[in-house]
Parts: structure tokens; C-alpha cells; sequence
């Protein structure tokens, strides 16, 4: 989205902290560059794990149902529920649920807390799955490539769990899965990441107000009916913290002492961060430490009230 050249303000620098005869320029090497595995792994479990839920389906004879009635009966038991039971082409609820779909009651009141990560692994249904996974490919690649696969992955699983949190506690009556939460965390962890980051970038309005639209856009499909709304903002606020405490570059101009070459003025090397990315990483962390152990609390809580 517009970012600077990593070697133009090195060079510049360099030249600036020259001292005595010139020296041909030593910039560093170009920022490093990941090979993007784990979110295509991602989407390829949760392609799987989809398989798996038809497998236990088995529409034709869970429900002793006339093959006719399924959705594409000749898929065997991997066919799909009826439209009047799952207009998404998947599975029924009673599967969903006992695979691991997130359900208030087996949560808090039968202590089940494995649901809050089972149920990112789930889909409703071939629409649903495929409108995650694209999400996930577009957005999760190009983050995976630019910080690699640790703090990509810790960044999904956590803006999942915390898209399952704020889902628990609102949504009390129905079940909920899919991997919404942790897609709108990464959404989060860009605009974080953009904020953050903001002197390296060229075009800033540009890249705001893009990223804004894509965020504005999915925050509105939230809000359609039957889609769990909470999960979204949950996995986004999460995300968004969490984009501060992973996602954070050095300033624009800092130069690594590895390519200082010889004659450089030292007073005029730039800190790694600056005092603005220093605070808001102290103050995400702290934030995101505490809105998890609030959570998990409250749950802790209500299941000893209804024990």
C-alpha cells in the first residue's frame, strides 16, 4: 500500500553522516521477504475440517431422509442438508454443535472452553467457507510475506479466540462458528499496523482511506441478518491491538549498525522505533492483557454462579 523503498532513506542518511573522502553508498539489503505456507495451510484445514463435518453429516442417513431430498445426492454421504434446513450447502446444526460450534451454555455452564478455538475450524456451508477463505487468501498472504508465519499465526488464533469471547457472551440463544473473528483480526492488525508504522509509509491518505473502504465494507456485511456480528468486532478490536504489539517496523531513516560504514557521524543514527510506536505497543499490550482476562473471568464467574 504505498510503502517507501527500504534503501532510499538509508541512503540519504548515510550521505548525510559522511565524514572525510566519500564513500561509495552501502545500503542495506531489502527488507526480507517470507514465503506465505501457513495461511494457504490455514485455508487448506479448514477446507478439510469442512470435509470431515459432511463425513459426519452424512445427510442421507443421519436422518433417514430420501436421497432425493438432500442437496446433491449422488455426493453420497458428503451430500448436503436441504435448503429449508441449511440454505448454505452444509451441514445441520446438531453436527456444527457436536463438532464444536460455540454454544453458550456448553461453554459457560458445561465448562467446554476448547469451543472458543473448535469453532474458527467450522463452516456453515460451501458459501460460507468459500467467502472466508478468499478473505483469508487475500489478506493473509500478503501479511504473511511481509512478517512471517509466528506472528501471522498468533495473530489469527488470537483474534479468533477474542471473536469467540465477545460471541459468547452475546449471542446466548443460537450457535455460532466460522472463522469471521480471526479474518476481521486481520483486517484490525492492518489499520493498526498502517497507524503504527505510518512514516514508512509513502501515500499515506491513500493507503488510509483504501483500507478504511475494505474495513467499512466487511463491518456492513456484519450486520446482515443470521451473521454473528460480535465475533466480527470481537476478532477486529483484537486484531487491531494486537496489530501494535506484532506488526511494529523501524522508523523511516533508522539505518541497522551492520551497514554503517566506516565515517559515519554516529549522533546522527535514528533510534530503531520512535517514542509514538513505543507507547502505543505498551498500551495495546496492556489493554489486550487485560480485555482476555476479563473475559476468561467473567466466564469463570458465571459458571460458579450457576454451580
Amino acid at each position: 500500500m504505498g510503502k517507501k523503498a527500504s534503501y532510499s532513506p538509508a541512503m540519504s542518511d548515510l550521505d548525510a553522516g559522511r565524514r572525510g573522502p566519500w564513500v561509495a553508498p552501502c545500503p542495506p539489503p531489502p527488507q526480507e521477504t517470507w514465503v506465505a505456507w501457513l495461511v494457504p495451510l490455514i485455508a487448506l484445514a479448514n477446507i478439510v475440517s469442512f470435509g470431515y463435518t459432511m463425513y459426519v453429516n452424512d445427510c442421507p442417513s443421519t436422518h433417514r431422509l430420501e436421497a432425493s431430498d438432500c442437496v446433491f445426492p449422488s455426493l453420497g454421504r458428503f451430500a448436503f442438508e436441504p435448503f429449508s434446513i441449511n440454505p448454505l450447502l452444509g451441514p445441520s446444526l446438531y453436527t456444527l454443535d457436536s463438532l464444536g460450534a460455540l454454544d453458550y451454555n456448553k461453554v459457560v455452564v458445561e465448562g467446554e472452553r476448547w469451543r472458543l478455538l473448535a469453532c474458527i475450524w467450522l463452516h456453515a456451508g460451501v458459501i460460507h467457507l468459500l467467502a472466508n477463505m478468499l478473505s483469508l487468501l487475500f489478506t493473509g498472504v500478503r501479511l504473511e510475506q511481509e512478517f512471517g508465519f509466528v506472528k501471522i499465526g498468533l495473530l489469527y488464533v488470537l483474534s479468533g479466540i477474542g471473536g469467540s469471547l465477545m460471541s459468547c457472551f452475546s449471542i446466548q440463544s443460537n450457535i455460532s462458528v466460522g472463522a469471521s473473528g480471526a479474518l476481521f483480526g486481520l483486517l484490525g492488525a492492518m489499520l493498526s499496523e498502517l497507524i503504527t508504522n505510518w512514516t514508512i509509509y509513502s501515500n499515506k491518505c491513500t493507503a488510509l482511506l483504501t483500507l478504511m473502504v475494505v474495513i467499512a465494507i466487511n463491518l456492513v456485511v456484519g450486520v446482515v441478518p443470521h451473521v454473528d456480528s460480535s465475533a466480527h468486532i470481537g476478532g477486529f478490536v483484537s486484531g487491531f491491538l494486537l496489530g501494535f504489539v506484532l506488526l511494529m517496523r523501524p522508523q523511516f531513516g533508522w539505518i541497522s549498525r551492520r551497514h554503517i560504514p566506516p565515517g559515519y557521524n554516529m549522533e546522527l543514527v535514528r533510534p530503531k522505533h520512535n517514542l509514538c510506536q513505543y507507547l502505543l505497543w505498551f498500551t495495546a499490550l496492556v489493554v489486550l492483557i487485560i480485555g482476555f482476562l476479563f473475559g476468561l473471568i467473567k466466564l469463570s464467574y458465571v459458571d460458579r454462579q450457576l454451580h
